[in-house]
């Protein structure tokens, strides 16, 4: 199988975890989308579950699938999310926000009793950074918010360049929520643990791409078929 087609039966089997009357959060993403688009064909089967988006862009895809929404005030108790990642390890750290979601993603993550990330065989890495990793600023002050960010980065091991997101024209790309992100390049994360929670302490910081302790079990795609990789 190819990179989509794992992709693919990553997220068709995540289906086998999803029961009746479940309520769900709805992942962005290539990967994700798969998922919701498996997902809406059960729920034109008759499978009845209620779904919570990440992102606008995943509302829309799921309401043209006929999959009944809800949001985190009417519903803040999740029993699974399903969603992708950018990069993940084998201990369930993962980096996510490539897709500009990864505030909503990850407070959705959180509000779930679980979180089920679905990926290709190419995400799974053995030091999480070879993607540059998200970090969601808001717009006041961001080139002093970016300067501390490499403060702090650097002082933990990760050096590399860092770039403010921009969209397909070329102007700052803006979040749902009406944040800057800034891509930063580090090649390599020693210590995600350490890193995701003092990133967090910046001041115009308002959230990371690092999941660290959020995801308790993986499904990877893979060329012959699908592998599990759940929290120890």
């Amino acid at each position: 199988m190819n990179a989509d087609e794992q992709k693919k039966a990553a997220a068709v089997r995540a289906l086998d975890f999803i029961e009746p009357g479940m309520k769900l959060g709805l992942g962005t993403g290539s990967t994700a989308e798969h998922f919701v688009r498996a997902l809406g064909a059960r729920v034109k089967e008759g499978l009845e579950i209620v779904g919570v988006p990440t992102s606008e862009r995943t509302g829309k895809l799921a309401e043209s699938l006929g999959i009944p929404l809800t949001n985190l005030d009417d519903t803040p108790h999740l029993d699974i999310t399903v969603d992708g990642a950018d990069e993940l390890d084998i201990e369930l750290r993962l980096i996510k926000g490539g897709g500009g979601a990864l505030l909503r993603e990850k407070i959705v993550a959180t509000a779930s009793d679980r979180m089920i990330v679905i990926a290709d065989a190419s995400k799974l890495v053995k030091t999480l950074g070879a993607f540059p990793l998200p970090v969601e600023v808001v717009p006041f002050g961001a080139p002093v918010t970016a300067r501390k960010i490499a403060e702090v980065a650097g002082a933990l091991g990760c050096t590399g360049k860092m770039s403010r997101r921009a969209d397909d024209y070329g102007e700052p790309y803006f979040t749902d929520n009406g944040n800057f992100i800034y891509d930063c390049a580090f090649g390599a994360i020693p210590d995600a643990d350490a890193l995701a929670p003092a990133l967090n302490r910046i001041p115009g910081v308002v959230d990371n791409g690092l999941f660290v302790g959020i995801a308790s079990l993986a499904i990877v795609g893979t060329p012959s078929g699908t592998d599990i990789i759940e929290k120890k």
